[in-house]
């Protein structure tokens, strides 16, 4: 496979997230376990995979712009993301999920825009989650409220991932049938945070 760049040479803007706390199943510096408890009411895959040791946490606070904040955020989205394919065919793979937790982020819905349109056709999802955001699941079902922001990267689930996806029915048929070939996500697309935000603003219309 071939994975993105994402050392500092290819990343002007390194230094825009300061790691508050690396990989770990069990993030203490944020308040989350009991929303997680919460949660596998919603997710039927959340419990098994935290048993399994599979739902990875990287917590980072946002220290620059905005613009240089959106470009960490991504590559670190990238990053979650090669990680989460090499696995997704080991035992339990579907039950992998790598979560970027950015505190003090203003907004994270460029990144995520990019990377589930980068990833989807692979087999990835990628969510977002706003600290504070009220929302309702695929039925309907009030989802609680998360007490941080985070992008949630793990192997789709492809009879039903579709269906969060209506608003974008060509990324939603891209994930029904996506196989990993290993291939690079990006293509010819550069892999700076300039080139890539100018990409998924395309995709919009």
């Amino acid at each position: 496979m071939t994975s993105p760049r994402t050392n500092g040479a290819s990343r002007p803007t390194a230094g825009a997230l300061r790691l508050v706390e690396g990989r770990t199943t069990d993030p203490k510096s944020t308040d989350i376990s009991g929303y997680l408890q919460l949660m596998t009411t919603h997710c039927p895959y959340l419990a098994p995979s935290m048993k399994h040791g599979l739902t990875g946490w990287t917590v980072y606070k946002a220290v620059g712009d905005v613009e240089a904040v959106e470009a960490e955020v991504f590559h670190a989205g990238v990053q979650a993301a090669e990680w989460v394919r090499p696995l997704a065919a080991r035992p339990h793979g579907a039950l992998v999920c790598e979560n970027i937790v950015i505190l003090g982020a203003a907004s994270l819905a460029w990144p995520h825009w990019a990377l589930k349109n980068l990833y989807g056709p692979v087999g990835l999802m990628v969510g977002k989650f706003t600290a504070g955001e009220e929302r309702t699941d695929g039925d309907g079902r009030s989802i609680f409220a998360p007490p941080v922001s985070f992008l949630p990267v793990r192997v789709a689930v492809r009879p039903r991932d579709p269906r969060f996806l209506t608003a974008t029915p060509d990324l939603a048929a891209a994930v029904a049938v996506a196989v990993d070939d290993g291939r690079d996500v990006f293509g010819q697309l550069p892999h700076e945070w300039k080139a890539v935000r100018a990409w998924a603003q395309e995709l919009l219309k």
